[in-house]
């Protein structure tokens, strides 16, 4: 079995119990990775339907280790960005507890997948790889990732809604990046809706009055 990295600069969700986790485990297109490969869209397809077939997931190893399982999981699907993957860390050991102390400060931030490669096609020099079809074993988390597109979906962390709130207590304006993501974050509001309430509250495009109306709120949440 082979291995990839792929880095994901990683925030652990505050939503529900510590833990949950959510990044984009390898990306597609773009430049070939430290290994020379790229890996096409719709690679991960046929993997992920078998696993889903067998009622399983691709395995969360600690640094590609099958003796340090640390967590599950959850999802796996593939979008137009690249193999999305959303999981949950096992608190109750030792490592997983770890491990989410390490993300959480960003001493580590990379995700890397153990795999088989079922098909491929190569270039005319014979340096870059084109994967086209990948059987997905595991996803690791791991210290170090090759792959420097991949990035974080979706950000609920508590060290970034801490940030946000101590700029408000300061008396300080949020900006419309950090309002989203304390929306999004820690209330849970889809992109939808975090943008409308940006709309109305920061901006006054909503009804005439709105932006210092509490109704404009709810009218956001509505939207």
């Amino acid at each position: 079995m082979q291995m990839k990295h792929g880095a994901a600069m990683f925030d652990i969700k505050a939503l529900g119990e510590k833990g949950r986790i959510e990044g984009y485990a390898s990306t597609f297109g773009g430049e070939p990775d430290s290994y020379g490969d790229i890996i096409a869209p719709g690679a991960y397809a046929e993997s992920l339907a078998r696993h889903s077939a067998r009622g399983t997931m691709p395995k969360m190893y600690w640094q590609h280790d099958p003796r340090e399982p640390i967590g599950r999981w959850l999802e796996a699907a593939e979008d137009g960005t690249g193999l999305l993957v959303k999981g949950q860390l096992n608190m109750g050991v030792q490592r997983g507890r770890e491990a989410y102390e390490l993300l959480k400060a960003g001493d580590i931030d990379g995700l890397s997948i153990g795999y088989r490669v079922e098909g491929y096609e190569v270039d005319e020099k014979g340096e870059i790889w084109t994967l086209t079809r990948i059987d997905l074993r595991e996803v690791s988390i791991v210290s170090i990732g090759a792959n420097d597109h991949a990035t974080i979906a979706a950000v609920k962390s508590e060290r970034r809604v801490q940030e946000i709130a101590d700029k408000l207590r300061a008396g300080d304006r949020p900006t419309e990046r950090e309002f989203e993501d304390l929306l999004k974050g820690s209330l849970g509001f889809s992109n939808a809706q975090a943008e409308r309430a940006v709309r109305v509250l920061l901006k006054g495009q909503g009804e005439p009055g709105d932006a210092a109306d509490g109704l404009a709120f709810l009218r956001a949440l509505a939207g």
